[in-house]
């Protein structure tokens, strides 16, 4: 498996030219890198006006792997070789390296690049990334990779150390400035492979730090500002030659150009490793290629909806440590979720969603300052909550749909936090008052309810709970706790303080996690609590199930998307009668799994549907877990006979959301498929490729999901905003008053060469 590192921007405070004067000084050897034995130049060139400088070098190191592997491989030094190319007119270096050792086994490709910043001239940016990828060792291929990634990473921070360490000693020199080229500067030619290289040495590949693209919105910028007030004093106390520019914090949101900075980083995100960075940095960017144009949060209540943002930097993170840094596990769960806040309309929570009055005075809990850390403080006084009469009152969605408005709240007040506290906080603290706890609480529809909201919340928002303390457990708690604690992942459990009777009160308390100012007065504390005392919910406000369904509060059934499976050989198929012939298809869907080409057909005869099994007398359509699979298309119909397809072929990645319309010509019936993509084998040859064979058993049974949305309308309904009148039927932008999916996707890039709108 190739393993890829990229890490963050890094900023120098100095002039190009003379963050080049320092890295000069690390050849032919350095002593701050003891691997590092020697290095020499092979060939070194010139441009005739001396702005371009290149060289060759071949350089030598000493790994640290057990002498048994040596003796192993039979060789006591690495050789790698790096070329650098050195730009004095647009200030920039270039430099990519390779083993020379070994290539036959191992491969290892680095880039790295120094640069003026794009905001400040007078100071240097810094970008690197590198691969690894172990073909065979003897045997020794997981052992020769974990050494290799382990050196490589405690190298990272090195590289840094290395130019601040030659820049201070240019200072002490009395070397504060090195003139920029300019044109009259002497041409030389090519030169022999002879002397030290006067200019240009590389990080080796052992030293890394590379490019990213980053999230935050506009709350971010704030943050940031307030950021760089504090890194400016803290330059001043440490001198530290490496900070952030302000411009440099303001992150946009989905822009693939951003660069994620190593200050912000530790600023915003805390301290990660090298390692953990590049995971960050890798999803980040994979979030980025994958769902362009992709509409992430849409709800009817929201016709402004903006389009999709690339999650916070925050949120990846969180996927990423529920995870254990393994990106392809991250990933999954986090596009999972992605999909579920868009079906769900989640995002939007806490504007439209209002907590009914029976909640305000019953629900028993609610967030009170914040602990001695800084995090946003919850408390439940589950002890003293009528379970059974929220449930019977509300409903189990609407208690739902409460505690997810809770988390997301939690979100918010972690943001605002980390800017009021100057320090990473992307968690809450919860406080739970287990007093008057008993055996009504265990009440099997209520015990059911807090089992699928731990379950929604545990895949939807990991990593959130940073501490949670129970207080005042009673006999009854171990039952509760063992019907509830399998629901709860292992790392979140570790994070659960119980303390029975009065213990709390003692050493190791209350007392060490939240200051005494503000412990509630339940408690035995002096601060007054908002959180409703509860009691029991009168049985007057109970209403029957017919009642609740028939309220419009469901979270999960309500949703304008519906989900399909779509197999090899069996694709998934909607058909849309269309009467007038001036009407507009639209569809917006989402590749939830595995990859698959949409087509859109029209046919003049209304394709069967599913036929029933005379055994069973269900339709011959597939029904799974993940949704269901119609197919249409009779398999006598011909192409181009029975039906014809109106639309190009459109492959779509896993993870790829798509929107798109188009406006009719026919009256008829149009058929919108989903088909499994079957990878091309290569042209050359009738064996498939290296790549698409791993790319095939990624899609596990032959099997991809889709959730998807259609709508008709006709065209009285829209506004024409722009019509191009050279292609019969061609919009570049569209709206509608009236229709649901207009809101859904009023802010969805909308591009047209054809008949159709399709944007990712």
């Amino acid at each position: 498996m190739v393993q890829k590192y990229q890490s963050p921007i890094r900023v120098y405070k100095h002039p190009f030219e003379l963050v080049m004067e320092a890295y000069e000084r690390r050849f032919p050897t350095c002593h701050l890198i003891p691997m590092f034995v020697d290095s020499e130049v092979l060939e070194e060139t010139e441009s005739e006006d001396g702005s371009i400088h290149q060289v060759q070098r071949r350089c030598k190191l000493d790994v640290d792997a057990p002498r048994l592997l040596k003796r192993i491989a039979g060789v006591d030094y690495v050789y790698f070789s790096q070329e650098n190319t050195l730009n004095k007119r647009e200030r920039t270096l270039h430099i990519e390296s390779h083993n020379e050792t070994f290539s036959n086994r191992v491969i290892i490709h680095e880039l790295c690049s120094y640069s003026a910043h794009p905001e400040n001239e007078d100071w240097t940016c810094f970008e690197q990334s590198a691969s690894l990828d172990i073909k065979s060792f003897f045997g020794f291929e997981s052992t020769v990779e974990k050494i290799a990634m382990k050196q490589y990473a405690s190298s990272i921070k090195k590289g840094k150390e290395i130019i601040e360490f030659y820049l201070n000693q240019l200072d002490e020199e009395g070397i504060s400035q090195v003139p920029r080229w300019t044109p009259s500067s002497s041409s030389v030619t090519t030169k022999p492979v002879c002397a030290t290289p006067k200019l240009l040495q590389l990080e080796l590949p052992v030293t890394p730090a590379v490019s990213i693209p980053v999230s935050t919105d506009a709350n971010d910028r704030e943050i940031a500002n307030a950021s760089n007030n504090d890194a400016t004093q803290s330059d001043a106390t440490s001198n530290d030659a490496t900070s952030q520019p302000d411009d440099q914090m303001e992150n946009q949101t989905g822009t693939p150009d951003d660069k994620l900075d190593a200050d912000y980083i530790k600023r915003y995100l805390g301290d990660l490793t090298p390692l953990q960075e590049s995971c960050l940095i890798r999803l980040r960017q994979w979030l980025q290629e994958s769902h362009k144009g992709k509409t992430l949060t849409l709800t009817p209540s929201s016709p402004s909806s903006p389009p999709f943002q690339i999650p916070k930097d925050e949120h990846i993170l969180r996927f990423l440590r529920a995870r254990d840094f393994n990106m392809e596990k991250a990933r999954e769960i986090l596009c999972q979720s992605l999909t579920w806040r868009k079906q769900h309309q989640v995002d939007y929570l806490l504007e439209t969603w209002t907590s009914p009055q029976v909640l305000n005075d019953y629900y028993t809990g609610g967030w009170h300052h914040h602990d001695k850390e800084g995090r946003p403080l919850y408390i439940l006084r589950l002890g003293q909550m009528d379970t059974k009469g929220l449930v019977r009152a509300l409903g189990e969605e609407s208690l739902l749909r409460h505690v997810l408005s809770i988390n997301e709240e939690g979100l918010r007040r972690c943001e605002e936090n980390t800017k009021v506290f100057g320090r990473p906080i992307s968690c809450w603290t919860c406080l739970v008052d287990l007093e008057g706890l008993n055996m009504r609480h265990l009440w099997r529809p209520g015990v059911k309810a807090l089992l699928r909201i731990i379950e929604v919340v545990e895949a939807n928002y990991p990593e959130t709970l940073g501490r949670l303390l129970i207080l005042r457990a009673p006999r009854v708690f171990p039952v509760l706790w063992t019907l509830v604690s399998p629901f709860i992942d292992e790392n979140t459990r570790k994070k659960f303080l119980i303390y029975a009777g009065n213990d709390y009160q003692g050493p190791g308390g209350l007392l060490d996690y939240i200051d005494k100012e503000v412990i509630p007065d339940f408690l035995g504390g002096e601060c007054m609590c908002e959180v409703p005392e509860g009691g029991l919910v009168p049985k007057s406000l109970y209403r029957t199930a017919e009642e609740l369904e028939n309220e419009d509060i469901s979270l999960w059934t309500e949703t304008i998307y519906q989900s399909a499976s779509v197999f090899k050989g069996a694709p998934h198929e909607v058909v849309l009668e269309i009467i007038d012939a001036a009407s507009v298809i639209t569809w917006d869907f989402d590749v939830c799994k595995g990859d698959v080409v949409f087509h859109l057909y029209h046919s003049k005869r209304a394709p069967q549907p599913p036929r029933k099994d005379p055994l069973v007398g269900q339709h011959s359509s597939i029904t799974t877990p993940g949704g269901n699979n119609v197919q249409l298309i009779d398999k006598s119909w011909t192409l181009g006979l029975d039906y014809s397809m109106v639309e190009s072929p459109l492959t779509c990645k896993e993870g790829e959301s798509v929107q798109g319309s188009h406006v009719t010509r026919w009256p008829g019936f149009y058929i919108l498929q989903w088909r499994f993509h079957t990878m091309p084998g290569s042209a050359s040859t009738n064996l498939p490729r290296v790549d698409d064979v791993l790319a095939s058993l990624q899609v596990s049974s032959h099997k991809c999901k889709v959730m998807y949305y259609t709508e008709v309308i006709g065209s009285e309904d829209f506004r024409t905003a722009c019509f191009d009148v050279q292609s019969l039927g061609s919009m570049t932008s569209l709206e509608s008053s009236h229709s649901g999916f207009s809101q859904l996707s009023h802010a969805t890039s909308n591009h047209s060469q054809s008949s159709s709108m399709i944007s990712r």
